[in-house]
């Protein structure tokens, strides 16, 4: 078995049609997980050790071992468990079936709350992109996938699907980048101005599509 956290929860189904039970592992796995997301808000990865996050997850620091090889193993699986929930509920709200405009506020109201809640995880994985070769093809393709979604948004609000640097794909990478950017710096100050970065994000998205 790979000491290295697959980053997301396994269950196991209930014959008796109770709640689906975390296998103990995998519920070991979260608590190093939300024992690190705090201390990267706390401490910054650079000053947290593998010694902190075991006792944060309330366990030695060999047991943490048994799951988790290094200190950037532990990133890159909460930066997986964090990317996962970003995609998923980003393509959903996407793929919503109310009005374009609706849907771009929908949207962006989503990944806000993403960065509201895990912000720190968000900016780490964009901080160590460009080192930690995991971490960028997680983020990186989590913004690719987004980025399609968003494509299928714009060509259903009127933007041309070609390959011109003024069609839906090229936009909508554009779109993504913008939005990450903004998001990540907004987030690190304070709420009022993740709002006003969402905000601002909608003015330009909705610019680009018919609402009417």
């Amino acid at each position: 078995m790979s000491r290295t956290s697959k980053a997301t929860s396994k269950v196991r189904s209930s014959r008796r049609g109770a709640p689906p039970a975390v296998r103990k592992g995998d519920l070991r796995e979260q608590q190093i997980l939300d024992a690190a997301e705090v201390l990267l808000g706390t401490r910054g990865y650079v000053h947290m050790t593998v010694g902190d996050i075991a006792e944060g997850a309330g366990m030695t620091r060999s047991a943490l071992y048994f799951y988790f090889a290094s200190k950037q193993d532990v990133l890159v699986a909460l930066v997986a468990r964090t990317v996962e929930v970003l995609q998923q509920s980003s393509v959903e709200a996407l793929a919503g079936a109310g009005p374009v405009g609706q849907v771009v506020t929908s949207a962006l109201e989503c990944t806000a709350r993403q960065w509201l809640e895990h912000g720190v995880v968000m900016r780490a994985a964009v901080d160590f992109s460009s080192t930690v070769p995991e971490v960028d093809r997680l983020w990186t393709d989590a913004a690719y996938a987004i980025a399609e979604a968003v494509t299928a948004l714009l060509v259903r609000g009127g933007v041309p699907s070609g390959d011109g640097p003024d069609d839906a794909p090229a936009l909508a990478r554009a779109l993504c980048w913008m939005v990450e950017r903004s998001f990540y710096q907004a987030s690190k100050f304070s709420t009022h101005d993740l709002e006003q970065a969402m905000r601002t994000c909608r003015m330009i998205w909705l610019r680009l599509v018919d609402v009417g």
